[in-house]
């Protein structure tokens, strides 16, 4: 039951829901907050595209209701349209921004209800409401925030969890501080304490004939108390009696009669209050096999904490008893192989408790929408549940599909795939280096053919061996074969490397050649990776456009890495809809897929709306810089591993500053977009003009 009870708070004010309304989003808000929230706009400034409400809606136009300043991130909730560029936002206590109105309330009109009427006060003309959870907004009609139906399940089901959580029910007739109750009067429907219930409800006349009850009972049946039959929010007279199925709301006789719903198709309530029922208990199931799933794989992910400390505690005594063996050389080289392996170690731990914490994330909002909607079909009101079913059915949905393709599969191996090879002489200890990393942290950048007939003996049955200058100074052997040609990778773009060869046979073994150097391709050429992208993601044009069926943002990357050098690539707009949010950078391999780039300590971002753009990583947004996208305006990125930084360029202008610095290690191209937006992919491009590079790093220096 804990778990649930983010649900049934309101994201504004993140208290118990008090009065919620649904809006056409499906989201749920307290009326008081929602009053709060509203936005009054100009005639000649509103949306065009809203419409009234519980219609349609689209994006509000952000340029013509935010409230600028450098901390501004470009999302949450506005409540105000005129005020000055230094007016802070507020966050609620969930985390949602909230911007105070910009004029402050007449002194009555600061009350919800108009006093000594109970009613809510008028709603000026052109009001806005901007959704705090999905950031949709929409214009209100003449019945303003009546024209939002009441969601009475989910204030039904708050009511019994708060009653749930009481510790005792207390007297309701206490002055000063409430006594303990003992019994309840199911006619008068007031708990009493025994001297209140002597005072105020004597056992004599006409009360002699109510019953009383314990309180635990009184609490029971108040539960099981038949509901206030719902009215139509059109016609406030009139019962809902039938559904419409093309609205997928409840209606009433009138709105049959000459409402909009007279040539709609129509179910009988009772009928489709069981059928929705039915479906959203049938996406239970599933989805509690996902959580059964989960919960067995989070116990899998904790063995695999255990596993890897032993083994690595296993693999560094075997590396200290080889690194032992040897002679006073090889102790100076023991420090460096076992600062390696220490930070394999440290990796795949951090990997592996990194899932940990975000499937346990997930499992938690899992099992909270699990309980809610369990106290939703508990619900005996069909017009409340119709309300929400619908919505609570895709998230169900929705949830279940979080859980498909990988999310169930460990990141990261709990084996150390490292052998140490002991067997060189004394004289190349200088040499000695793990002959093979695991494949997960094996990048392929580029690679080489290198023709081996200059370098053979003129045998029969030749074995060639291939000795590859990596890391400037130590060769690698690379190749043992007959082959004359062998192709090199897993090497750096625009670097220089040096080999020599050797021959033998059955007669002996030869020289080694003289050494050759050979030069990389200087220009990265990529593209978007499928194996790597998200469900949602759809590539076309032999993976350079992409573009996603989701309104979410889902990410996909490169699948090329880069960790030296200068690169540039570019990305065209093919396609922008109502003024989506599409992210440009970089990101290490195991980034999350599932939100937008920059959201995690994994991604370092720029992204970008219609009118402006933030720099964003580990969800931290930083330089505020005006100017946006359109179909058909070019994003560059710029990452420069001789300064470690990174740059965006919009239109082949500078985009603000340079976003980030201190790079180093191992990075990939990526983005992140969702259906309203398609970008196809421009690789190997030249370095910008405008851009001068730092000095290059001595790799191809002779040691």
């Amino acid at each position: 039951m804990d778990e649930m009870e983010e649900e049934l708070k309101c994201p504004v004010c993140g208290s118990f829901f008090r009065e919620p309304i649904i809006l056409p989003c499906s989201h749920n808000i307290c009326l008081a907050c929602a009053r709060n929230i509203l936005v009054q706009t100009p005639d000649a400034e509103s949306p065009q595209s809203s419409r009234a409400s519980g219609s349609d809606y689209d994006y509000l136009d952000l340029d013509k209701m935010s409230l600028y300043s450098e901390a501004d991130s470009g999302y949450g909730s506005y409540g105000g349209f005129v005020s000055a560029p230094t007016t802070p936002c507020q966050k609620s206590p969930n985390g949602v921004r909230v911007f105070p109105p910009s004029v402050p309330h007449p002194p009555q009109a600061q009350h919800h209800l108009l006093p000594h009427t109970g009613v809510l006060p008028p709603v000026p003309r052109n009001s806005c409401l901007t959704c705090p959870q999905c950031h949709r907004s929409l214009t209100l009609d003449d019945r303003g925030l009546r024209g939002f139906p009441k969601n009475r399940v989910l204030e039904g089901v708050v009511d019994r969890y708060q009653q749930s959580k009481a510790a005792a029910l207390k007297c309701q007739l206490c002055e000063k501080s409430p006594r303990e109750a003992t019994v309840m009067c199911e006619q008068c429907d007031v708990f009493y304490c025994d001297p209140c219930r002597l005072r105020c409800h004597p056992p004599r006349g006409p009360l002699a004939k109510h019953r009383l009850v314990p309180p635990a009972q009184g609490r029971i049946s108040r539960r099981t108390s038949p509901r206030k039959i719902s009215t139509c929010t059109e016609h406030e007279l009139e019962n809902l009696s039938m559904y419409c199925v093309q609205c997928k709301t409840p209606v009433c006789y009138q709105c049959l009669e000459d409402g909009k719903h007279s040539t709609h198709e129509v179910k009988a309530l009772g009928a489709m209050w069981k059928l929705h029922k039915g479906q959203l208990s049938q996406a239970l199931n599933v989805l509690s096999d996902r959580a059964t799933e989960a919960k067995e794989f989070l116990v899998q992910l904790r063995n695999m904490v255990q596993h890897i400390q032993e083994n690595g505690v296993e693999f560094e005594a075997c590396l200290v008893a080889q690194c032992d063996a040897l002679i006073e050389a090889l102790n100076r080289r023991k420090a460096q192989l076992l600062s390696r392996v220490t930070k394999e170690h440290e990796h795949k731990l951090s990997v592996v408790r990194d899932q940990i914490s975000h499937c346990t994330v997930k499992l938690r909002q899992t099992t909270g929408l699990m309980e809610y909607c369990l106290e939703v079909i508990k619900e005996n009101d069909p017009s409340g549940f119709l309300q929400i079913s619908d919505a609570l059915i895709r998230r169900v949905h929705m949830t279940e599909n979080q859980w498909g393709k990988g999310s169930l599969t460990p990141r990261m191996s709990s084996d150390f795939d490292l052998t140490l090879d002991s067997g060189p002489l004394l004289q190349t200890i200088h040499q000695l280096d793990f002959v093979q990393m695991k494949g997960e942290s094996v990048h392929t950048y580029c690679h080489l053919h290198i023709d081996t007939h200059t370098h053979t003996l003129s045998s029969k049955q030749v074995v060639n061996t291939i000795c590859l200058l990596t890391e400037v100074c130590f060769l690698q052997e690379v190749y043992v074969g007959t082959e004359m040609i062998c192709t090199v990778d897993g090497l750096h773009f625009n670097s220089a490397y040096k080999s020599r060869v050797k021959a033998y046979n059955s007669s002996g073994v030869g020289q080694y050649s003289k050494t050759l150097v050979m030069q990389t391709s200087e220009i990265a050429w990529f593209t978007f990776d499928p194996a790597s992208a998200h469900p949602d993601i759809i590539l076309s044009n032999d993976n350079l456009t992409v573009t996603c069926n989701s309104y979410d943002d889902r990410v996909v990357m490169g699948n090329t890495g880069f960790s030296r050098g200068v690169h540039y690539w570019e990305m065209t707009i093919d396609r922008y809809d109502n003024h989506p949010d599409p992210a440009f950078g970089i990101a290490r391999a195991d980034v999350m897929k599932d939100v937008m780039l920059g959201k995690d300590d994994k991604a370092w971002a720029m992204y970008v709306d219609n009118n402006r753009s933030w720099f964003m990583h580990n969800n931290s947004h930083t330089n505020r810089t005006d100017g946006g996208i359109s179909k058909g305006a070019t994003v560059g990125v710029l990452l420069d591993f001789t300064r470690g930084i990174l740059l965006f360029l919009i239109n082949d202008e500078q985009q603000g500053p340079v976003a980030f610095n201190t790079l180093e290690g191992m990075y990939y191209p990526a983005i992140s977009l969702n259906r309203n937006v398609q970008v196809t992919l421009h690789s190997g491009l030249p370095i910008p003009d405008f851009y001068t590079p730092g000095e290059s790093e001595a790799a191809a220096s002779v040691c």
